[in-house]
C-alpha cells in the first residue's frame, strides 16, 4: 500500500490533519484542489498567531512546513471518486490517477450559494460577509445590515449591534416573532421589511442598498449566511451519513471525527455547523490524531 492515509483537501482542516499524521511518521498523501472556500477573503481574522494574514499565505506556509516531513506527499489535484476496497480505500483524481490507503480524512469543505441579489456575489468576502467574529471588527462603527435568508437570521441580527448600527432586512421571508421583536428592539436593531433588490457602490465597497419600494438605504457592510452544499461527492460515494445543519448538510462524525463509514474521518466546514478558521484547524487536529490511533489499534489487533 503506497500510503497509510490520504487527506483530501488542503485548507486549514486538511493541513492540520496531515500534520498530526506526518509527525506520527505515517505515510500520508495530501491532495488539494486549490479552490478553498475562503479564497474570496482578503484576510483571516481571529486565528491566533495568524490574525490579518491572507488565507493563501497561511496555507502556503502550512504546506511549506508540512513538506519538511519525510513521509508526506503533497499533490495538486481534484479527487473525484473514492471507494472501499476490502479493508482499504482507492481514491481517484480528475486526471485519472489512483492511490490506495488504509484511512481517509475528508477535509473537502463546502460550497456557498448566495441569494440572487445583484451586486451581492461580487462583494462576497469583502463587504458582504458571513461571520462577525471573522470580519466584524474591520467594519465596526459603520452602518451594518443583516439579510434574512434562513430561520436563524433574527438571532444573527441580535449579535451585530456590538459592531455597529444594525438594520435587519426581513426580505419579506422571515418575519421575527413577538419575542424576537422585543429582543431586537432591546438591542436597537431597526427592522426593514422592504426587500433589498440591489447592492450599490464602487465594488467591492458597499455604499448603500436599493429596496423594492425604490428607497436607497446607506450601508457599509451586510451580513448574510449562504446556503451550503458539499464541495465534493466523495463523502457520499464512501457511504458517509449526513445530518441536516442550519445552512445545509453536514457529514456526521463521532467525537473522534470518524464518520459512519469505518476508517473515514472528516474535519472542517463539511463536518461542522460552525464555520471558522480556528475551529476548522482544531477539528483537523482531532481527525488526524484519531486517524493515527485507529491505525495503531489495527496494527495491535
Amino acid at each position: 500500500m503506497s500510503f497509510e492515509a490520504i487527506v483530501i483537501g488542503g485548507n486549514f482542516a486538511g493541513l492540520s490533519a496531515a500534520m498530526q499524521l506526518a509527525r506520527a511518521r505515517r505515510r500520508v498523501l495530501l491532495v488539494d484542489a486549490g479552490a478553498p472556500r475562503n479564497r474570496f477573503s482578503e484576510a483571516s481574522h481571529g486565528f491566533l498567531g495568524q490574525d490579518g494574514q491572507t488565507p493563501a499565505a497561511i496555507m502556503r506556509e502550512g504546506k511549506r512546513q508540512l513538506s519538511l516531513y519525510p513521509t508526506i506527499t503533497i499533490r495538486q489535484g481534484k479527487v473525484v471518486r473514492a471507494r472501499r476496497d476490502g479493508d482499504a480505500f482507492i481514491v481517484g483524481t480528475e486526471d485519472g490517477g489512483e492511490e490506495r490507503a488504509a484511512r481517509i480524512v475528508l477535509a473537502t469543505g463546502v460550497s456557498d450559494t448566495l441569494p440572487e441579489i445583484p451586486g451581492l456575489k461580487e462583494r462576497w468576502g469583502r463587504s458582504a460577509l458571513h461571520c462577525p467574529y471573522c470580519h466584524g471588527f474591520e467594519v465596526s462603527g459603520g452602518k451594518l445590515g443583516v439579510l434574512a435568508n434562513h430561520p436563524h437570521s433574527a438571532h444573527s441580527a441580535m449579535m451585530i449591534p456590538d459592531w455597529g448600527v444594525t438594520t435587519f432586512f426581513t426580505q419579506a421571508l422571515f418575519e421575527p416573532d413577538e419575542e424576537q421583536l422585543l429582543k431586537l428592539s432591546a438591542r436597537g436593531v431597526r427592522i426593514e421589511r422592504s426587500p433589498i433588490v440591489e447592492l450599490l457602490g464602487d465594488n467591492p465597497k458597499l455604499e448603500a442598498v436599493r429596496l423594492a419600494d425604490g428607497r436607497v438605504v446607506p450601508l457599509d457592510a451586510v451580513f448574510v449566511a449562504p446556503k451550503t452544499a458539499m464541495a465534493s461527492p466523495v463523502a457520499e460515494q464512501l457511504g458517509c451519513a449526513f445530518d441536516d445543519g442550519p445552512f445545509g448538510p453536514i457529514i456526521r462524525t463521532g467525537d473522534n471525527k470518524e464518520t459512519t463509514a469505518k476508517g473515514v474521518f472528516a474535519a472542517g466546514d463539511a463536518a461542522s455547523a460552525m464555520h471558522n478558521a480556528t475551529l476548522a484547524s482544531a477539528s483537523g487536529v482531532l481527525a488526524g490524531v484519531h486517524c493515527h490511533q485507529s491505525l495503531v489499534m489495527q496494527s495491535a489487533a
